[in-house]
């Protein structure tokens, strides 16, 4: 589960911050009703049937911004432990349920709230209810001192992912420090003190749930395909004898204001190139200045035309990018300026470039289109964030808690659509100009000669990941009792029949010149989505300049034969559109995303720049510098550098499929931009392309529009390399890359396996799914549940046009790397004796019942037509693929795990502090392991001593 909030917040970005008025002003509104229960739980309904499934989401007024100081990161914790059992659903149920009846779910925790969320296909809906229900009132008498101690493990494997093992982890925690005085509860960190959570007493934790997860405290929505009457008298059954807990207070507006600018540097383990925070304290959520700052954070530092990028990117080359932009919470917000530089960039020119930047906007200004401008774009991001029930069960929820009802949609909106540019002004010179501020400087180690002038120091207390583990708890346990229920809540709902398969009209088309299109039709939102996809990508770069096909894809979008790159970004924007270009190992993709009102300007602009690029020299070597810091920066990931080298074991040096899409350092410097253009000249072409279409256009429409392509792209035959399949591996090997002190190893173990049409490819997909295709796989809840080593672990095939891999994959803590590693091995061994009855049954039931929400989104359309086109499937593979499910046996199934499964036959990747974690791996049985650079390749003088 997200528990930082990461994807979530994303979507809720577009309906607080960047929502605008639709059809030029009218307002916009979602059909709902609302109501309160007499324990005060507010209840809002949203009926939408286009698709036989239903959302529920439950927000919960409380996030770290409720906690207190020593007493932090118990709402995050409480977002784990709320997943792991309630009185009357198991342990580890609450995922296996849902996904049992076909659903998915997860939750979030921010410094604001905390919310619960599933989507399941209709006739689930109940039981939901029922879990949902009794993990709000009924989840004291299971929050025990063991599972408080569980959680903590998997707690601090997140901190350890997500903070402490990544470059800049540490950026949030210093900032906050340093702009919020001790008692401000911005003060800390979301996930909360580790120290905090081991000094709290079981008693501190029931205190705090009581306090704040009562009905009274919550909103829950309901949105989909449902009977309002029906889901009433259900909601009354399962939350209404749920008692409130004691009155909540709203919290209070607490916006700072500092006294002085204070500046501090922090020496990374992981970074390799100097980054600089500039922060400014401004103001909290849904106040006017709010909007106009974020107003000004676009003008002044997103796109070609922004003060921030001219001066640090364009004229003095500090940095490939920038960003500055307002963020706004509860109770306060800030104007955030981040600039990561290229390496060995003093920090004191980027702050003086900063104040460049600001002089520039002060002088410059801003016109009333690009105002305009801004204000377009938004409401593309504002439809596209309601095309799911889910985002609509978001957007209710979180107007309903944060703004005190679901109807501040409206005026939201007039707020964005009525900025003025006085208003944007007003804000600069009231909390930016001449302003203070906090500014990091985190520097890579041992480089404290690029820390910004007159900065000090900022110690941050590291974890000690020793060989050992943590000692059993003596603390006292709780005893509480069962909490009564006026019935018999020990008693599952049934589910009724599920909903039929309904798949989506598919309809096709071919052009003049042989080029095919496929699309489906959908004008529930007046949107279009639609991609051109070019076989070839990296698949047709040469091996000894590897990365031209990724920048040829980002250079087609700086400008056209007749546009500079400025009036190209400006022209899309203009239309509200969001077109891109990207590489893929097999294909390259033009993708846009518009309003139905838009498509044929878009659709023009896509045209020029697919069919007139500007092969601008300027762009190229910017681009060429941005990629090349891009490669820098992901040595220092684990996750990159195992990924990179995963591959090469795999495919071996020599095969394309080897390489990263974006290429090396050496590979990237070798390339001109003149290769750019035979790539081009040679392999675009019509011949190795193919179009998808959806949204709110007929096959009519869209046929017309790009019958436009058939008689201005020259046809090409372009040739494609033969693949050369590398040799089977015989026996396993362990491999080990070095990051010293890394405070969790990166494991991927594996082997080349099947390609997507292989007629085993989906068989063995299916055969996988219980060993580790799902939270609920049986590597996870050990790994994770059981063991607390991790954050997560998975198994998978990814195969394509060639063969993939079989990947089990894992970020676990150090000194669990070589146990991990052990489960992993035993536990794919033992899955070749096959599973239960019950455990086919399972995998059945989550991978049947899951269709029934499977296309709801465009973009879920758009992958599924790209499917047909890419591999030639029927349009109906869909119910090829649920005959397939149906009719798997359990003898079936171990056979296809005998077959695909063999951990006497995988490589073993390991990533992390070799000090004290590679001699072990030696105990595995497959030798003593090869130590390997960050590259893949060989350190020949490695010496392994076993322990």
């Amino acid at each position: 589960m997200r528990t930082r909030f990461l994807l979530l917040f994303s979507v809720f970005l577009v309906f607080i911050i960047n929502s605008c008025g639709t059809n030029n002003g009218d307002e916009f509104s979602i059909d709902y009703e609302k109501y309160e229960l007499a324990n005060g739980l507010n209840v809002i309904l949203h009926q939408d049937n286009s698709d036989p499934i239903v959302s529920m989401a439950v927000q919960y007024h409380v996030g770290s911004n409720r906690e207190e100081q020593g007493r932090t990161g118990f709402a995050h914790l409480f977002e784990h432990m709320m997943f792991q059992e309630s009185q009357h659903v198991g342990q580890d149920q609450f995922f296996k349920k849902i996904q049992n009846a076909g659903g998915t779910l997860n939750g979030g925790t921010w410094e604001d709230g905390t919310i619960y969320f599933q989507v399941v296909p209709k006739n689930a809906l109940e039981m939901v209810m029922w879990m949902e229900s009794d993990r709000m009132g009924f989840l004291l008498s299971t929050v025990t001192q063991e599972a408080f101690m569980n959680q903590q493990e998997v707690v601090q494997n997140e901190k350890r992912q997500r903070v402490d093992n990544q470059p800049y982890g540490h950026t949030g925690y210093v900032i906050n420090k340093l702009l919020y005085p001790p008692d401000h509860p911005y003060n800390w960190q979301v996930i909360g003190s580790l120290e905090d959570l081991a000094n709290a007493t079981l008693q501190d934790v029931h205190d705090f749930y009581k306090k704040w997860y009562g009905p009274n405290n919550a909103t829950i929505v309901i949105a989909g395909d449902i009977n309002p009457d029906d889901v009433k008298q259900l909601v009354e059954k399962y939350f209404g004898e749920i008692p409130s807990s004691s009155k909540v207070e709203l919290p209070k507006a607490m916006p700072i204001e500092l006294n002085e600018t204070k500046k501090a540097y922090y020496e990374d383990n992981f970074a390799k190139s100097p980054e600089l925070n500039m922060v400014f304290p401004t103001v909290e959520n849904y106040s006017k200045e709010s909007y106009a700052l974020n107003m000004f954070g676009e003008l002044f530092s997103d796109g070609k035309k922004a003060p921030l990028y001219n001066v640090i990117v364009e004229e003095k080359k500090l940095a490939p990018s920038v960003s500055g932009y307002q963020s706004s919470n509860e109770l306060a917000g800030v104007f955030q300026v981040r600039v990561r530089a290229f390496p060995n960039t003093n920090l004191t020119e980027v702050e003086n470039a900063v104040f460049e930047a600001f002089e520039k906007f002060e002088k410059d200004g801003f016109t009333e289109d690009d105002l305009k401008r801004i204000k377009a774009k938004t409401e593309t991001q504002f439809y596209n964030g309601i095309s799911s029930i889910l985002g609509k069960s978001f957007q209710l929820a979180m107007y309903n808690e944060y703004a005190g009802s679901p109807d501040f949609i409206t005026q939201d909106l007039k707020n964005i659509q009525s900025v003025t540019s006085e208003d944007i002004w007003n804000a600069y010179n009231k909390y930016i100009k001449g302003k203070n501020y906090v500014m990091t400087s985190f520097v890579p180690k041992g480089q404290t000669d690029l820390i910004a002038e007159n900065s000090e120091a900022y110690l941050i207390e590291e974890e000690d990941i020793s060989n050992s583990f943590g000692a059993e708890s003596t603390a006292e346990e709780i005893k509480v009792e069962e909490i009564p229920s006026a019935f018999d809540r020990s008693i599952e709902p049934e589910k009724g029949p599920d909903p039929q398969l309904n798949l989506p009209t598919i309809w096709n088309d071919e052009l003049a010149n042989g080029m095919k299109i496929y699309g489906i039709t959908n004008d529930e939102i007046p949107l279009v989505n639609f991609s051109i996809t070019m076989k070839g990508g990296l698949l047709l770069d040469d091996i000894n300049k590897v990365g031209a096909a990724n920048l040829l894809s980002d250079l087609m979008m700086e400008g056209t034969k007749n546009k500079t790159p400025l009036e190209l970004e400006e022209a899309i924007d203009m239309l509200g559109a969001n077109i891109s270009i990207y590489t893929t190992d097999e294909s390259i993709v033009l993708q846009a995303n518009c309003l139905k009102s838009k498509i044929d300007e878009v659709y023009k602009l896509a045209e020029e720049i697919l069919l007139e690029p500007r092969w601008d020299v300027k762009e190229y070597e910017r681009l060429k510098s941005e990629t090349i810091e891009t490669i820098n920066r992901r040595k220092a990931s684990a996750s990159s550098i195992a990924s990179i080298v995963f591959n090469k074991l795999l495919y071996g040096d020599q095969n394309i499929l080897s390489k990263s899409t974006m290429g090396t350092v050496e590979s990237v410097s070798e390339i001109s931009i003149n290769d750019l253009k035979n790539y081009y000249e040679k392999n675009f072409s019509p011949t190795v392309a193919n179009i998808s279409v959806v949204g709110d256009i007929s096959k009519d429409q869209a046929a017309g529009l790009f019958n436009n392509l058939a008689g201005k792209w020259e046809v090409k035959d372009v040739t494609f390399p033969d693949f050369v399949k590398p040799e089977e591996l015989t026996n396993s090997q362990v491999y080990f890359v070095d990051m010293p002190n890394a405070k969790q190893s990166e494991i991927r173990i594996g082997y080349l396996a099947l390609t997507y049409d292989d007629p085993d490819y989906y068989p063995a997909t299916v055969m996988n799914y219980k060993l580790g295709g799902s939270f609920s796989g049986i590597v996870n809840l050990i790994l994770r549940e059981e063991k607390g080593y991790t954050y997560g672990a998975r198994t998978a095939f990814n195969g394509s046009i060639y063969p993939g891999p079989f990947v089990a994959s894992s970020a676990v803590q150090s000194n669990a790397t070589y146990e991990s590693v052990e489960i992993f091995r035993d536990e794919i061994a033992n899955y070749t004796e096959g599973i239960s009855e019950e455990d086919l049954e399972f995998t059945k039931n989550a991978l049947l019942k899951s269709n029934a929400r499977r296309f709801e989104t465009l973009g879920a359309l758009l992958g599924m037509l790209n499917n047909i086109a890419k591999y030639d499937l029927p349009f109906d593979y869909i119910k090829q693929e649920e005959n397939v499910v149906r009719n798997m046996t359990l003898e079936q199934h171990k056979e296809l795990a005998k077959k695909y499964l063999d951990p006497e036959r995988m490589y073993y990747l390991v990533v992390g502090d070799a000090a004290t974690q590679m001699n072990q791996l030696s105990n595995l049985g497959f030798g003593n392991p090869v130590e390997l650079d960050s590259d893949g390749n060989r350190i020949m003088d490695t010496h392994v001593s076993v322990k």
